[in-house]
């Protein structure tokens, strides 16, 4: 009688756990997030939901303004918000946390006491992951956009010289310059105009979302250059070259980096592995006439 309850408390535990764990994704699968993720983080995303809620009411509005303006800089979803960053940044560190932890249980057979330091670096090491990608995103993103820059002025410029307008010129340039992230910008940018938004509230709009210094400073000269009256042309030619060069001190500078960057390896890898050939057979001679 007490084994049967005993396996009656058993079965009901087991599905009580499972019930619990298993509920975010059948709430997930009836909601309207099922956007755009990868296949791993659409399998942990009901978990991170549901974590980016219980995380909502803690995050201030500075940590909130500064993860949506990197969301935004590295050009993801509409959807995503401040919360699932945080969401994904306590599912990240609960699971290496657990890893670590069970690791040397599991492997080692120690005790569960050893895990713990390691889990706690762990898991700070998980939360600061999608920090981390999220800023690697918008920095790759920017770098992107700084290439298509020049080309997407060079467009543009011929354009106008041509007789075209700054809309049509600029819709030239999204239509035919290359594809990218900077293009895809111009293009919701346009997408305003259409919807009625001035035309420079809009080039406004598409400088704060790229965050870039360069296209902030064409908006700028551009917005003048409406103001006074004058000639779009020699504007953009100025602009376009000016950004040329700068992508090409960008480029030497990164060339002037490159030994900088090779000594780390250079002293610790390679001239250990030179030394080491080279005085191996002095010592073998030297442990020879030794004995």
């Amino acid at each position: 009688m007490y084994f049967w309850l005993s396996c009656l408390a058993a079965g009901l535990c087991l599905c009580l756990l499972v019930w619990t764990f298993m509920r975010p994704v059948a709430v997930y699968r009836g909601s309207r997030h099922a956007f755009g993720r990868t296949n791993l983080l659409a399998w942990a995303w009901p978990w991170v939901s549901v974590l980016a809620i219980a995380c909502n009411p803690f995050i201030s509005w500075r940590v909130r303004q500064l993860l949506e303006r990197r969301i935004v800089l590295a050009g993801l979803d509409a959807n995503w918000r401040a919360e699932d960053i945080v969401g994904l940044q306590c599912f990240c560190a609960a699971l290496c946390f657990a890893a670590a932890l069970a690791t040397p249980f599991i492997i080692l057979d120690g005790p569960w006491r050893y895990g713990v330091p390691a889990g706690g670096l762990a898991g700070l090491l998980g939360a600061f992951w999608p920090w981390r990608w999220l800023a690697t995103q918008g920095a790759h993103r920017q770098e992107q956009m700084l290439r298509e820059l020049p080309f997407l002025l060079d467009v543009t410029t011929l354009c106008v010289e041509a007789g075209l307008n700054l809309h049509g010129a600029l819709q030239q340039a999204a239509r035919h310059g290359p594809d990218g992230p900077l293009r895809a910008e111009l293009r919701h940018a346009l997408s305003d105009i259409r919807a009625g938004m001035p035309r420079m509230e809009a080039l406004a709009a598409l400088a704060e979302r790229t965050g870039l210094s360069a296209v902030r400073g064409l908006v700028t000269a551009l917005n003048q250059a409406d103001q006074m009256g004058m000639s779009l042309g020699p504007l953009l030619r100025s602009q376009s070259d000016q950004r040329r060069s700068e992508r090409f001190l960008r480029a030497e500078k990164l060339a002037l980096e490159a030994p900088v960057k090779m000594l780390f390896p250079m002293v610790f890898c390679i001239f250990p592995c030179t030394f080491l050939i080279l005085a191996f057979p002095v010592a073998l001679k030297l442990a020879e006439a030794r004995f």
